[in-house]
This record gives structure tokens, C-alpha cells and sequence, in this order.
């Protein structure tokens, strides 16, 4: 069975040297890959638009599809006012008081004063009726009472007007500073959430397949659009034990497709495998050595368009001269 498997390998994707390939080069066929990238979704959200369709050529950049998250609109506004908000009271803080405001302060100070002065003449003459029996003791302990708050007010009154004049304390600016930090954090996280909801074509190519419609609802990690990037194909061949001394990376290599048999395709050798793709479990006798397979990457850089990816495609590989066959 592991034999079969090898000769439909052998059969399938190497010829040996012979008929048209010159006797130093090596003639070889696979299917030619095209590179696709997956364009996901990297916030949920609801489809909107998809304004390409399969076939279509894109650039880099171009606007693929659109996603909408109904909610997203007014957490930007909510997180504007709010940066607008701290912004303001940290510009408060790092400035001082404005003018008027220590007007104000001012005002109240000398108000709360002059009512100082009032209850504290009123006490007085209270106490004078009281010694006389003229009053009651209750009004006079009002009096007092009224006198000892509006003493207090005076004593909150100049606090703060010191407190403006003075500024603000360097905790409170930072904390305020911090808070404005976190705003303009919120806000920015928001505009890159809209910024996500527009998925654009990260590689010029063609889009190969269109996965949603407008309406889905579709998960971050979601693969909306697939472009191919078919400026650039791969095709991958193999070649015997026998052979590999004669192939090496960076030589180059001419291609024919089916289609387009008059015409030859210009590619070099990409990468060797390091290891074998079949191996038979004791490989010993010279026959069951030459059953030995290692994938050979051919890379094409054709802009024609005439590489599509499925296309079987036939490589010649030509050997250095001089380069030594394996017998």
C-alpha cells in the first residue's frame, strides 16, 4: 500500500528529465497556489454594507464592508462631554480662581464679617436685658447661638477665599489630571472601535470569496472577505533524493500552463524542504533511496493575471553545469 502511495505521488507530480526538457534540467508539476488573507472582523457588530463581490480587484486600502454597532453613536458623545468636563475642571485647577470668583469669595467674606459684628452686639445686648431679668434666658441663649454660627460661617467664608487665592493642592491637580487622562482614553478606545467597524483591504489582489451579506450579525474574529494576492503564486513540486543536489535556492526556473502552451513563465526556487516527504521505514537498497521525495517551493511574481490559483502548472528546472548527478 506505502508503495502505491509513493508511485502515485512519483507519477503525479515528477517527470524525469526526458522528451522536451533539455537532458540538465529537471521537469517537474504541481498547482498553482495564490496567497489569500483572511479579512476579519475585530469587533462585533452588525453588517451594514459589502461593497465588494467575488472576482472583484482591489488596492490596498480600498473599503471592503462596513459593520454598525447601534449603541456606539451616543457612548462617543457621552465620553466627548465627559472628556470636556475633566478637561475644564483641570484647567480650573491649574490656573486658579478666575477674577470674578474671587470677587465673589471677597464679598461673602466682608458679608459674614459685618453679620459677625451684628449677632456678636445683638449677644451683648441680650445679656445686659438678661442680667435685668428684662429678657428670658432663652433669648438670650439664642442670641448667642445666632452669634457663634455666623462666626462660623465667617471662619468657612475666609477658608475659602484663602484656598483661591492660594490654588489648588498638588494631589488635587493630579487627581484631576488623571481624570482627564481616562476621559481622553474612553474616547479614543470609542473612535477606534469606529475606526474597526470599516474593514479595508490590507494587500492589493482579487476577492475570492465574500463570507457575509449585509444584515449578519457577526463576532470579532469573524472572517468577512478573503482576498487572494495574485501578484504573487506559489507551486509546490517534488523532487527525488537522486535530484536534489541539483536544485538550489534562488535559481531560476521556467514555467508552462496548459492554457497558454506557447507562453513561458519566469519563477526561482524559493525554499528546499529539509526533510523528506516520504520515507520508507529502512531505506537501504539504491531503489528505496530514490523513493525519497522533497517539496520544492517555486515562487512567481507575474502580474498578467494568467496565474490563477488551481491552474496545473509545469516547471523546468535547469541544473547548473557542472552540478553533480546522483547516480
Amino acid at each position: 500500500m506505502r508503495s502505491k502511495r509513493i508511485a502515485l505521488i512519483f507519477a503525479a507530480t515528477i517527470t524525469a528529465a526526458c522528451g522536451k526538457a533539455a537532458p540538465d534540467s529537471i521537469e517537474a508539476t504541481g498547482t498553482l497556489e495564490v496567497v489569500e488573507v483572511q479579512v476579519s472582523a475585530t469587533v462585533p457588530g452588525r453588517v451594514a454594507r459589502v461593497l465588494v463581490i467575488e472576482g472583484q480587484s482591489v488596492r490596498a486600502g480600498d473599503t471592503l464592508a462596513v459593520l454598525t454597532q447601534p449603541s456606539l453613536p451616543a457612548e462617543q458623545q457621552q465620553r466627548s462631554a465627559r472628556v470636556r468636563a475633566a478637561g475644564a475642571a483641570l484647567d480650573e485647577l491649574e490656573h486658579g480662581a478666575r477674577a470674578e470668583e474671587l470677587r465673589r469669595a471677597e464679598a461673602e467674606l466682608a458679608a459674614a464679617e459685618a453679620d459677625v459684628g451684628r449677632t456678636a452686639r445683638d449677644a451683648d445686648r441680650f445679656k445686659a436685658l438678661a442680667d435685668r431679668q428684662t429678657v428670658s434666658a432663652q433669648q438670650y441663649d439664642a442670641s448667642r447661638t445666632l452669634a457663634a454660627s455666623t462666626a462660623a460661617r465667617r471662619d468657612a467664608a475666609r477658608a475659602s477665599l484663602a484656598l483661591l487665592r492660594e490654588g489648588a493642592r498638588a494631589e488635587r491637580v493630579a487627581a484631576a489630571r488623571a481624570e482627564s487622562d481616562l476621559a481622553t482614553a474612553a474616547a479614543e478606545g470609542t473612535r477606534a472601535t469606529a475606526a474597526d467597524l470599516v474593514l479595508r483591504a490590507p494587500v492589493d489582489g482579487v476577492i475570492s470569496s465574500r463570507n457575509v451579506e449585509p444584515g449578519e450579525v457577526v463576532s470579532a474574529g469573524r472572517a468577512v472577505v478573503t482576498v487572494a494576492n495574485v501578484k504573487h503564486q506559489t507551486v509546490r513540486v517534488f523532487v527525488s533524493q537522486a535530484q536534489l543536489s541539483r536544485v538550489q535556492p534562488g535559481r531560476q526556473v521556467q514555467a508552462v500552463l496548459d492554457a497558454y502552451p506557447d507562453r513561458e513563465f519566469q519563477g526561482r526556487v524559493a525554499t528546499i524542504a529539509t526533510k523528506a516527504e516520504f520515507t520508507p521505514r529502512v531505506a537501504l537498497t539504491e531503489k528505496e533511496r530514490n523513493d525519497l521525495l522533497f517539496a520544492v517551493k517555486i515562487a512567481f511574481a507575474d502580474t498578467t493575471g494568467l496565474l490563477k490559483a488551481g491552474l496545473p502548472i509545469t516547471v523546468h528546472l535547469e541544473t547548473p553545469a557542472g552540478a553533480t548527478k546522483t547516480p
